[in-house]
């Protein structure tokens, strides 16, 4: 009989179990960081099991980087936002 191959979702959920050790020698207040990251990777599954990788850890640490990214993006629009509030009076003062 031929073997099936597991999903995304079950090799990823091994590969978080193997990283446990990893987590559990982290200080407590950074393990919540932790698994915020690795959420980060559940959110993604379907994207990083579509991609087909090789190896399993590189749709993982894509999905992290991805996420990463899309914060700062959202980070720096937020940024931008403020400056340009904080520039309004400025030119509405210069054209007095």
């Amino acid at each position: 009989m031929g073997r099936t191959i597991p999903s995304y979702r079950i090799t990823l959920e091994e590969e978080l179990k193997r990283w446990e050790r990893f987590r559990d020698f982290l200080r407590i207040d950074e393990r919540a960081v932790f698994e915020d990251m690795m959420d980060e990777c559940r959110r993604h599954a379907s994207a990083a099991g579509a991609g087909a990788f090789p190896s399993k850890t590189e749709g993982m640490f894509l999905s992290v980087l991805f996420a990463h990214h899309k914060a700062l993006k959202e980070l720096q629009n937020k940024i931008d936002r403020i400056n340009k509030l904080l520039q309004e009076p400025n030119q509405s003062h210069l054209a007095q």
